[in-house]
């Protein structure tokens, strides 16, 4: 009996390497891949503006690390007792004006220079609405919670989107012409816009996604969307809220991602790192016991031979903790 509606993923004829550098930009669920890659040490950079969900968003802040914006005094406000950016998550917020300044543009250098020398850029994208100033038009990457009435609520259209995302495409090339682009949609259900809407948004996304990966070379969907939505399709795949994926549907699309993006070779490798990674979390419970402080010599020795393969990346954490906690 069949329980999975099967899902067929086309392997990438260039696959992802460990030499390659990754930059991501999007939704939360950008945040899972992210921190999958980064934690079997990928050469990752993730959301220089932190988390962003509509397409608008995503294409004005990879536009501004392709110009190396950097952002004065009069691109902050104040609410709420804390300091804010209109382009920039939560995360870079703050009580102290001038270290949020300098924390979005040490962000912005950051992510210029990672992007001149990038092999493949992700874009995860979440919904087809978009925020804008009541006052000015002007679209916000995130509302920080101001009233309401701040702003305009608008579902872009199909061709805003391909407009969008045409005309980065445009500018990035031209900054990068090696670059890669992964597009995926985010799985995550937006209930607050309603059910209804959430499809429309959904659905405006996928169409103008795959328009634009028809009409240039080097750009690939991953269907992470497709993935929850119609494979997996069921309430136990989704947290309490009933609009995140949970970890069992994180994994499965991490998996198949793996699988579809990396060859056999590399999927070998980050079973090893992910299992030195496990290690390097086990708690002992007899930390000074002659069988633990083996078990920390081979780890090490794991280390030094993975290191040795890929010099390029960094294994001091995981050298620090299996030589230092041998000493105790």
């Amino acid at each position: 009996m069949q329980f999975f509606t099967n899902i067929n993923i086309k392997s990438l004829q260039s696959p992802i390497t460990y030499n390659d550098k990754l930059l991501l930009v999007g939704s939360c669920f950008t945040e899972h891949i992210g921190n999958y890659l980064n934690e079997v040490k990928f050469r990752v950079l993730q959301n220089p503006n932190g988390i962003l969900f509509d397409p608008i968003s995503v294409c004005n802040s990879i536009s501004s690390y392709i110009e190396n914006k950097q952002y004065t005094h009069n691109d902050l406000f104040y609410l709420n007792e804390a300091w804010h950016s209109w382009q920039h998550h939560s995360r870079f917020s703050g009580m102290d004006k001038e270290v949020v300044l300098a924390n979005i543009n040490q962000s912005q250098n950051a992510a210029h220079t990672f992007l001149k020398q990038a092999d493949w850029l992700f874009i995860t994208l979440g919904s087809s609405f978009v925020y804008k100033l009541t006052e000015t038009g002007h679209p916000v990457a995130n509302c920080h919670k101001a009233p309401a009435q701040t702003f305009i609520k608008h579902l872009s259209t199909i061709d805003e989107t391909i407009i969008a995302l045409d005309t980065l495409l445009y500018k990035l090339f031209q900054f990068n012409s090696d670059i890669k682009i992964m597009f995926t949609i985010s799985p995550v259900r937006h209930l607050r816009d309603g059910v209804v809407d959430n499809n429309r948004s959904k659905a405006r996304l996928i169409e103008a996604v795959h328009h634009i990966i028809n009409k240039f070379e080097k750009l690939y969907y991953f269907p992470a969307y497709e993935i929850v939505i119609d494979v997996l399709r069921d309430y136990r795949f989704f947290d309490v809220d009933l609009a995140h994926p949970n970890y069992a549907a994180t994994q499965f699309v991490l998996d198949k991602f793996a699988e579809a993006c990396c060859n056999e070779q590399v999927r070998g490798l980050m079973d090893e790192i992910k299992k030195l990674v496990i290690a390097r979390n086990h708690k002992p419970f007899n930390p000074s016991s002659q069988q633990h402080k083996q078990f920390l010599e081979n780890q090490l020795q794991k280390t030094y031979s993975l290191q040795k393969l890929l010099p390029y990346l960094d294994f001091s954490t995981e050298i620090s903790f299996f030589s230092g906690n041998q000493s105790q």
